[in-house]
């Protein structure tokens, strides 16, 4: 019947909705989009409030096709699309473990959401109830493709946008040291 894939659709579907609420609206203790865009500029994602709000309404809009089982590839393709951002602007030089700040844990979502497309979504789902179930092999593999090729895109529209704009006193880059002296 699918009962496995329907627990789990609906436990990594809420989280990712939970998560997405929480970058745009600060719900469940978020920052908002406005402290999202200060995290994620700092981690180099330029412009910082248009990915803040575009991972936002993708781990949003993905959880709920995820958690209704509807469009499967596109919602793990939107969801993989920002673990695999986040993992490489963020985790991936502090190595594996969770409990250094590294990559386990997104890394662990991108398999889930790959198996979740292969094995597709069950029987208790919109799209077998639409009877448009896309699932298999060729679906997850296109899905994470999809995904890469986005977080590609991301990461260089960040450093292309870094290259041009100018290193300030106020820029993280030069250590913030005017807000110091202002500070002093």
């Amino acid at each position: 019947m699918g009962i496995g894939r329907l627990l789990l659709r609906v436990i990594v579907g809420s989280l990712f909705v939970g998560h997405g609420t929480q970058k745009l609206f600060g719900w469940f203790g978020g920052a908002g989009v406005s402290g999202t865009a200060k995290a994620m500029g700092d981690a180099g994602l330029q412009p910082a409030r248009a990915n803040a709000a575009l991972a936002g309404c993708a781990e949003t809009g993905g959880g709920v096709l995820l958690l209704l089982g509807l469009e499967t590839p596109l919602a793990a393709a939107s969801l993989s699309s920002v673990m695999l951002t986040a993992i490489r602007s963020v985790h991936l030089e502090k190595g594996p473990w969770s409990s250094n700040g590294g990559y386990e844990y997104p890394l662990a979502l991108v398999g889930t959401l790959f198996a979740l497309t292969e094995s597709g979504p069950g029987t208790v789902s919109l799209d077998a109830l639409r009877g448009r179930q896309r699932r298999g092999l060729r679906w997850a593999v296109t899905q994470l493709g999809v995904a890469a090729l986005g977080s590609h895109a991301v990461l260089a529209a960040g450093r292309r946008q870094s290259a041009v704009r100018p290193v300030t006193p106020e820029s993280p880059q030069f250590g913030g040291t005017a807000e110091r002296l202002r500070a002093a």
